[in-house]
């Protein structure tokens, strides 16, 4: 299993930046995703990534330390799971977000663990740009 994993304090409340979670559509747009729709608790999230076009089914899934949380149904990878955890100090909110990822086929897949990793990166921290923005 590999991890990715981005922290940063946001000037904001928890329920500031819980508000800003909630609108799920905007916040999976931030991280490049171009394609959205959301039916319940499943998302349908797809993106053009260099030649390929990643396409994910998520499910918004329960986890009491965090303040969303989500695991891929249907996808390019054997299991996937992000969260998104709030710790709140002096009026600042660290924001931290993970996601725990495994390929499907180690060494025979177009995607590569490493490669995987840089672009979840980004777009974890452009999910973060975003909730910077919306409760400046």
């Amino acid at each position: 299993m590999e991890t990715v994993t981005v922290t940063r304090p946001i000037e904001a409340s928890s329920d500031e930046i819980r508000d800003a979670l909630d609108d799920l559509e905007p916040f999976m747009r931030a991280s490049g995703f171009d394609e959205v729709e959301i039916d319940g608790d499943r998302l349908e999230i797809s993106k053009a990534l260099g030649l390929l076009r990643i396409s994910l089914t998520l499910r918004v899934s329960e986890d009491e330390q965090a303040a969303l949380a989500y695991e891929q149904i249907d996808g390019v990878f054997d299991s996937m799971t992000t969260a998104y955890e709030l710790t709140e100090r002096d009026g600042t909110t660290a924001v931290t977000a993970r996601t725990e990822f495994a390929l499907d086929a180690p060494g025979g897949s177009i995607l590569d663990a490493t490669v995987v990793q840089r672009q979840r990166r980004k777009e974890l921290e452009a999910q973060l740009d975003y909730l910077e923005d919306r409760v400046e």
